[in-house]
């Protein structure tokens, strides 16, 4: 569409009509997480410092994976979370995993005594221990999401979890990461209950998304009162360099 394109377009708020976690990210930036929120027609994303995920109508057309592309620019690479649209045959695709969704049934959340609130001043450390633990996804601004937890040893971040997106009523638990100094302790199971706890003292569900592929890490959710809801998969598409037209040539992608 040009800056002169003056035909309605759908509302890139439009509420969906699946469950909040079907798509969890656009339920999140239509949501609590609208003030994130950045868009090109119905597509919305997160700024690029805080968190890769991009949020597609439950549907999406090829308005939409245009709009998508011209939104990341040519050769750009886009993240979808626990969402089942394959993009288009021309889109490359860069990383897929298979993943699982997992929901609060009997999570025994309670505070920890030994959890710190992490902060702005905290992100030297938290993408410290990120960049040893490789936990997923964890961005300069990624702590604006939500409430971060964190347990030093000797001054030292050693672990954490936090809050990522945020559906409404929902809030999911994610960047969590333990020090491998420090593993078979508990700081993890630990953390994660005490985020869960936060997120139902507002009157909210946790849940969280893992890799399929991690047993060691659902096993330990799952013994900690999450149950599975769905299977899901994660994956990462590189924007063609050119995009197709009505008539169906080809034209360069924008930006």
């Amino acid at each position: 569409m040009t800056q002169n394109d003056t035909r309605p377009r759908p509302r890139s708020d439009a509420p969906s009509r699946l469950h909040p976690l079907d798509n969890p990210a656009r339920s999140s930036l239509t949501g609590p997480h609208a003030h994130f929120a950045e868009s090109r027609g119905r597509v919305l994303r997160y700024p690029a410092d805080v968190t890769p995920w991009i949020a597609l109508p439950d549907a999406p057309g090829p308005q939409d994976w245009a709009d998508l592309a011209e939104l990341a620019g040519p050769g750009g690479s886009v993240a979808l979370a626990a969402f089942q649209e394959p993009p288009p045959q021309d889109w490359e695709i860069v990383f897929r995993a298979e993943g699982v969704q997992l929901v609060d049934a009997s999570v025994d959340a309670a505070p920890d005594p030994e959890a710190v609130v992490l902060g702005p001043q905290d992100v030297p450390e938290m993408l410290d221990l990120v960049a040893r633990t490789r936990p997923g996804p964890f961005l300069p601004r990624t702590v604006e999401l939500g409430t971060y937890l964190g347990i030093r040893r000797g001054g030292v971040l050693v672990a954490m979890a936090g809050e990522r997106l945020h559906p409404p009523g929902l809030t999911e638990i994610s960047g969590v990461c333990t020090d491998e100094s420090v593993r078979g302790q508990g700081l993890a199971s630990r953390l994660v209950l005490a985020v869960a706890h936060g997120i139902r003292e507002r009157g909210e569900t946790p849940f969280l998304h893992a890799s399929a592929s991690n047993t060691g890490a659902v096993r330990l959710y799952e013994s900690l009162g999450f149950r599975l809801r769905r299977r899901t998969e994660f994956l990462s598409a590189l924007v063609p360099a050119t995009l197709p037209s009505a008539d169906g040539s080809r034209r360069p992608s924008l930006r």
